[in-house]
């Protein structure tokens, strides 16, 4: 046992220095700070994500943006420096502790299913093509922090106290029309079965709440069939425009791409609206570095920071700026 000490004591004796520097090597990257590292952008070309049935090919591409993150450490901040990294001075958020690992992937899919779809009735509309509109649903999207109510995410509403609604908007003005600090009743299905819950009217600046966000999603058939092939870490709602230009672009058979690889960012409702979304700085560069002849953009705002961002660094992809739909196909024509 003495022999074993004093060989420990001897290795650590001739190897103090590399043992010092692993332990403070150790300690940087374990050691968390309230910032998360932006490590560049990037693109997903949409063709392999996106299937319409006896679609039209291209000669040319649609790309979704990205931004890729890490979560903030001394060594990771430190790095960022000399490496260029972009520095956010963002509290790194946590889910919160009424959420499981089950209510979060709900949310996400649920995210990315309205995206698509909306992507998909705005592209099938424009092209003519037939869409049937099924039923509304009303989903419980997120819980609030301080709330009092037994819902849970993934809840779909049936009703509230006895008055059913076949919109999101109708059922906000159900709950507009109770007063503050009421308990409602609330019938809902999850999964297979149905359930009675409650919930509690707060008002938060004159608004009236129950404890949780909503969030609507609409059953569509669309003719020809569209397939979407996305993981769950590809998608969300920046990704809108983009994936709506891929399905008209496989529905019509004129190339819309004019044979560029074009990439871009912003949301999309069913009326064609494309919205704002963040990191357009990081996203333009990622698209610049993985050779796109165009980046597509959110008026506004996100137009301003992506002109800002190319002047900045030099970038020579061209930038242009999008209002709806329908703009972005007129100035698309302009690549041609």
């Amino acid at each position: 046992m003495n022999k074993l000490k004093n060989n420990i004591k001897e290795f650590i004796k001739d190897n103090l220095v590399p043992i010092i520097i692993f332990l403070i090597i150790l300690f940087l990257f374990r050691f968390p700070v309230n910032y998360y590292i932006i490590v560049g952008g990037g693109t997903l070309e949409a063709d392999p994500r996106v299937k319409v049935k006896n679609e039209y090919k291209s000669k040319g591409s649609f790309n979704l943006s990205y931004v890729s993150e890490m979560k903030g450490t001394l060594a990771t901040y430190l790095l960022s420096f000399p490496l260029k990294y972009d520095r956010e001075s963002i509290e790194v958020s946590k889910a919160s502790s009424k959420e499981s690992v089950d209510d979060i992937e709900f949310r996400n899919n649920l995210w990315l299913n309205s995206t698509n779809d909306n992507a998909a009735y705005v592209a099938y509309t424009y092209a003519g093509k037939k869409v049937k509109i099924g039923k509304n649903k009303i989903y419980i999207f997120a819980k609030l922090d301080k709330s009092d109510t037994d819902l849970r995410v993934g809840d779909e509403i049936e009703s509230i106290d006895g008055e059913t609604g076949k919109t999101l908007d109708e059922y906000r003005k159900i709950i507009n029309s109770k007063n503050d600090g009421e308990r409602l009743k609330l019938k809902v299905k999850h999964g297979d079965k149905e359930y009675e819950r409650f919930a509690k009217i707060t008002t938060i600046k004159k608004q009236k709440y129950i404890g949780v966000e909503l969030m609507e999603s609409k059953d569509y058939e669309f003719d020809p069939e569209i397939e979407f092939k996305f993981k769950d870490s590809e998608g969300g709602p920046s990704g809108g425009l983009m994936t709506a230009l891929e399905i008209y672009n496989e529905l019509t058979k004129k190339d819309i791409t004019y044979g560029k690889n074009i990439a871009g960012t912003g949301t999309i409702d069913t009326y064609g609206t494309v919205g704002e979304i963040d990191g357009v700085k990081y996203k333009i560069r990622g698209a610049e570095e993985n050779k796109m002849d165009a980046f597509l953009v959110p008026s506004g705002r996100n137009y301003k920071e992506a002109i800002e961002t190319k002047k900045k660094y030099k970038l020579k992809i061209k930038v242009i700026e999008v209002k709806n739909f329908n703009d972005a196909l007129n100035k698309l024509k302009e690549l041609g």
